[in-house]
């Protein structure tokens, strides 16, 4: 076995993400972005008649965002400075849904805000290529963070014994996030999350699938 290992999401977790990206729409495209729909589908709205937008302009927009303007990403209070600690007592990798062509500017990006881990890039649930990642290195303990439920719900299944804390790091947004049935912990706020961080990894793995809120893997 190797050392600890933090398997950790980049927007809304170590990155403000949906913030930048609102600010950009309504300056530069005359779009509405609600950031109290967490679904893109009700989400985007053209300001001039309120109609919803097409999918695919979604999606031609999303990468736009990350294409040219990742430099409006600030680091989420007290992100940076917890990876910094946690780095000294465990591994850390960071796992983010974006295309393969931004990974290098993903990783470029971080390491502007004082970051430089392995960052791997994705599409869809993370689960699989997590329990990839864990299988590859072979930690004592692993530990997973990120925002989207959907994510914790995929690691559920194909990693178990994982550690999985639920983080929603913007402010603006959090209070309207449900929780996640398949994480263990929610914990919007990094000094808080380190603390519990800290204690999951001395703990070792989790023995017995636990998530909270009585959820029910499948």
């Amino acid at each position: 076995m190797t050392r600890p290992l933090i398997i950790t999401d980049c927007d809304e977790v170590l990155l403000h993400m949906v913030v930048p990206f609102r600010q950009w729409l309504d300056e530069t495209h005359d779009v509405h972005f609600d950031m109290r729909e967490r679904g893109f589908a009700e989400a985007l709205r053209h300001k001039d008649s309120g109609v919803v937008l097409e999918r695919e302009l979604v999606w031609e927009l999303l990468l736009a965002f990350f294409e040219t303007e990742m430099h409006r990403q600030m680091p989420i209070a007290g992100a940076i400075e917890a990876l910094h600690r946690l780095s000294a007592m465990a591994d850390i990798v960071v796992l983010t849904n974006i295309t393969e062509r931004h990974q290098q500017a993903r990783t470029e990006q971080l390491q502007s805000h004082g970051i430089t881990l392995p960052v791997q890039w994705n599409q869809g649930g993370k689960g699989r290529p997590l329990a990839k990642i864990v299988a590859e290195r072979q930690p004592s303990v692993a530990l997973f963070i990120d925002d989207l439920a959907e994510h914790h719900h995929s690691v559920a299944i194909h990693a178990p014994d994982v550690w999985r804390l639920h983080l929603v790091g913007e402010p603006e947004i959090a209070e309207y996030v449900d929780d996640a049935d398949h994480a263990h912990a929610r914990i919007d706020n990094w000094a808080a999350a380190e603390t519990w961080i800290v204690e999951k990894l001395a703990q070792g793995p989790v023995p017995i699938p636990t998530p909270m809120n009585n959820g029910v893997l499948s």
